[in-house]
């Protein structure tokens, strides 16, 4: 029988890019979500989307605390369903304080920790999720690089080459398998009253960009000087320093709730042009082949920029970036380079690794062994 491996995820993206390595694990799945991201919005509605079965919630109000409330309340409870559950190993994923606590939890009691997406680096330490890739990095026992150059960040840094495997991102064929087929695509286009190849789709939800008033509205200011109309699916966080602020968008920004995954991708693939905070969308530009100005300071996901589908910028800087990527025969070159995040197996390949050292077992950690 094959032993129990616990998936921890507690936000939209790793619902999403998990989906692929939990449907590759099949029965020995179990998903444990932290309700991190606690909105229906933002949590129910992509398990559905990605056809997940509801998962185990051991825990409660983590959402909406702050990072060190969040962080030592994931622990405690993880901890807690660990011990009394004790999977065989425990799937982790990027840089959220859920994969954080995920993987700290599991290596106290001995749990093996696979990382997926492991060995991305911003070298920036005021970014929260660089802290939470560091800590990672430090306890997992096998690491799921997307690329070779993710694998050489590991290295470089000193971990065991057996533990480190170039799988690619799950991202690809989460991408791939939740993209409409081309007439759900154009209903999409139609509902939010937009044609495609004359939009810019924006995403904005990062601290370093919500939490200044100064910063979002110039944000908002640098969305209407592109002289499109820009569909803004507002995350809750976003709403609400907008309102808090009270900053009105640029009349060519229109504001909207958010969307599903597949809603998302329909809108991607019928902008001319994407702006965004995200890490995920900077994985996402590359399957769809669409290019995409990148607002924040600092970035650990360089291969979409160095593969040309991306440019890294300030608020200030978002229309000369527009300008670079629409560059006369640029789109086009974009919807044929290859996507640098793999082939889209990685969750398989990374199910696989799972489930080999959830076989291989391991000795719990005790207190006399750990000061030896």
């Amino acid at each position: 029988m094959t032993r129990r491996i616990a998936v921890v995820l507690g936000t939209r993206p790793e619902i999403i890019k998990l989906a692929p390595v939990v449907h590759a694990l099949g029965e020995a799945a179990e998903m444990v979500f932290t309700a991190q991201h606690y909105d229906p919005e933002l949590s129910d509605v992509f398990f559905r989307n990605a056809s997940l079965p509801p998962p185990t919630m051991p825990l409660s109000g983590a959402g909406g605390r702050d990072r060190a409330d969040q962080v030592g309340l994931m622990l405690t409870g993880l901890v807690t369903h660990f011990r009394s559950t004790r999977p065989a190993a425990v799937v982790v994923q990027g840089d959220t304080n859920s994969a954080n606590a995920g993987a700290q939890a599991a290596h106290y009691l001995g749990i093996p920790v696979v990382h997926v997406e492991a060995g991305l680096r911003s070298h920036d330490r005021a970014m929260p999720e660089e802290i939470n890739r560091l800590v990672i990095g430090a306890v997992a026992d096998v690491h799921c690089c997307a690329t070779a150059g993710n694998a050489d960040a590991l290295l470089a840094g000193g971990t065991p080459a057996g533990a480190v495997h170039v799988t690619g991102n799950p991202i690809v064929e989460a991408t791939r398998r939740a993209l409409p087929e081309p007439r759900l695509q154009a209903a999409v286009l139609e509902d939010f009253r937009v044609t495609a190849g004359e939009y810019v789709l924006a995403t904005v939800h990062r601290p370093e960009n919500t939490d200044s008033a100064e910063q979002l509205a110039a944000l908002l200011e640098s969305l209407g000087e592109l002289n499109r109309p820009v569909l803004l699916p507002l995350h809750p966080r976003t709403r609400a320093r907008l309102e808090a602020f009270g900053i009105e968008p640029p009349v060519n920004v229109r504001l909207c709730q958010p969307v599903d995954h597949p809603t998302f991708l329909a809108l991607a693939l019928g902008a001319t042009l994407v702006v965004s905070d995200s890490g995920g969308v900077q994985e996402e530009v590359t399957v769809l082949g669409k290019p995409l100005v990148v607002v924040r300071n600092s970035t650990e996901r360089p291969e979409s920029i160095d593969a040309g589908f991306a440019v890294l910028t300030q608020p200030a800087g978002v229309a000369a970036a527009a300008a670079h990527l629409l560059r006369p025969g640029w789109p086009a070159r974009l919807r044929s380079l290859p996507c640098p995040f793999g082939d889209g197996h990685a969750g398989e390949r990374i199910a696989a690794l799972a489930l080999a050292v959830a076989g291989a077992g391991t000795q719990p950690v005790t207190a006399s062994s750990e000061h030896r």
